[in-house]
């Protein structure tokens, strides 16, 4: 059974086995899993206003958590050394941290919030 995904505007119809254009969206069954799910590929602290919510909890730091794969390929991205990674279907790149793990990370080091 084919699926759509309707996370971003592209709205891949994908069939069984395959993946959508961001290669990390896959069709299990029928069912649109994200092979990505508690495979980061990058964990850092950072401040926070350095993301677009900068306007929260001002002077604080914020554990930024990012996996692989993007549905855009634009040409100067500064992030294209991991949004471009998984070139082969149901590929994981990462290390496993679930969202646990990811808690307890952002307690250690002392930042209040998660991006």
């Amino acid at each position: 059974m084919t699926v759509q995904c309707q996370l971003c505007p592209k709205e891949c119809v994908i069939e069984p086995g395959q993946s959508g254009e961001c290669r990390i969206r896959i069709n299990l069954d029928g069912k649109l899993v994200a092979v990505t799910y508690g495979h980061p590929c990058s964990v850092n602290v950072d401040p926070v206003e350095k993301k677009p919510l900068f306007h929260f909890l001002p002077a604080t730091r914020i554990l930024s958590i990012a996996t692989v794969g993007c549905n855009l390929r634009c040409a100067h991205c500064q992030n294209h050394d991991i949004s471009q990674m998984p070139r082969e279907q149901n590929q994981v790149v990462g290390h496993e941290a679930p969202p646990q793990e990811i808690v307890k990370r952002a307690v250690n080091s002392g930042c209040l919030s998660v991006s």
